[in-house]
């Protein structure tokens, strides 16, 4: 029985992968709230837009979904 994820080379790639795909992310997040006319965190935190963390929050899906799909080939 051959244990893939347990060799060092694979848990590293994984590591790496993972950094790599968090960092993508972030971008992707912050050239979205770049281009929306008002703060995403203000509106949220501050005043409390639950419609706007739903629409965030599902968009934060869709960019994690994007960015599994091309780092996992």
């Amino acid at each position: 029985m051959d244990i893939e994820w347990f060799k060092p080379a694979a848990f590293v790639g994984s590591i790496v992968y993972a950094l790599l795909g968090v960092v993508v992310f972030w971008l992707c997040f912050i050239i979205i709230d770049k281009i929306t006319p008002y703060d995403l965190w203000a509106e949220i935190v501050e005043k409390h837009n639950r419609a706007l963390a739903l629409v965030v929050a599902a968009m934060c899906l869709g960019i994690s979904i994007i960015v599994a799909a091309a780092i996992h080939g």
